[in-house]
């Protein structure tokens, strides 16, 4: 059912893109945004991991420079049937983690140094293996083409308020077709399509966490895991160079305590009540006693 939920989302999402293109740019503009939809998921497909871990400053480490976050990895990696993914520390105080990759053989796992301080090595397991589920079920790649596809809506909307600004700035138009196709260029397709990326984000997270709990053999620790990260990143600053294209992709919100926030249906997360509840219910139904 998500994966059904994530595809009809994904192609109402290509289908905004296309309708805003010929809004703005007719005919010749639609089929131009349909053309581009395809560039992004070709450049997505291929260069989505090294875009997003250049971008987070994250490095790659071997097992000689940490031995028990590799060796943690390698475990998990093999208990969910995954090729070793490469592993990554981003070196940042705000607890937080993310995976990325366009398959499980292209695939890394990076963590910051703030959330190997603040939780143990069960908790840390419980994230691993939550970030595995996302490689597993190739979540990453859809969701960097859901963010890049929703990042060019808004900036075609960006660019059509401008061209009605100061190219149509002194004439008004009598086309009401005209008016309309531009109110659902620049406010109605932006907003769309941000609703559309964040449905998709939160459906995916909700998978990730059962399947995570799975491979972890506890959802328990993922359970303790998030309270903790959900304590600590309302109280630390929010992570450097994080925004809001790329916010969806962390297990938590790095975008937490930085005045940047949203709540319900414009959260790109679901709420961590709501991902502990679910994940003890699990727990209960795999005969774990909950803490």
């Amino acid at each position: 059912m998500n994966s059904l939920k994530t595809a009809v989302l994904m192609a109402l999402l290509t289908a905004l893109l296309v309708m805003a293109g010929g809004s703005f740019g007719g005919r010749n503009g639609a089929m131009l945004m349909l053309g581009f939809s395809l560039l992004i998921n070709f450049i997505s497909y291929w260069k989505s991991d090294s875009i997003v871990l250049s971008m987070y400053g994250a490095k790659e480490i071997t097992r000689a420079q940490a031995s028990e976050l590799y060796d943690l990895v390698a475990t998990l990696a093999k208990q969910a049937k995954l090729p070793m993914p490469r592993v990554c520390i981003i070196n940042d105080q705000s607890p937080n983690a993310f995976a990325t990759g366009r398959n499980p053989e292209h695939a890394a796992v990076a963590v910051t140094t703030g959330i190997m301080r603040i939780l143990d090595q069960e908790e840390l397991g419980g994230v691993i293996a939550h970030e595995l589920s996302h490689i597993k079920h190739r979540d990453t790649l859809i969701s960097t083409v859901a963010g890049s596809i929703a990042g060019v809506i808004s900036s075609i909307g960006h660019i059509a308020q401008w061209a009605m600004i100061f190219g149509m700035g002194g004439r008004r138009s009598d086309d009401d077709g005209e008016g309309l196709g531009a109110i659902f260029t620049i406010i109605v397709a932006p907003l769309a399509a941000a609703l559309i990326q964040l449905a998709i984000s939160r459906s995916r997270e909700y998978a990730a966490d059962k399947s995570g709990g799975e491979i972890c053999g506890n959802p328990l620790d993922l359970a303790s895991a998030l309270e903790k990260l959900e304590y600590y990143s309302g109280r630390m600053r929010p992570m450097a160079d994080a925004g809001p294209a790329t916010a969806h992709l962390f297990i938590v919100n790095p975008l937490k305590n930085s005045g940047v926030s949203f709540k319900s249906m414009f959260s790109t997360h679901p709420s961590t009540e709501d991902r502990v509840a679910a994940l003890k219910e699990q727990a209960r139904e795999m005969g774990i006693r909950t803490r």
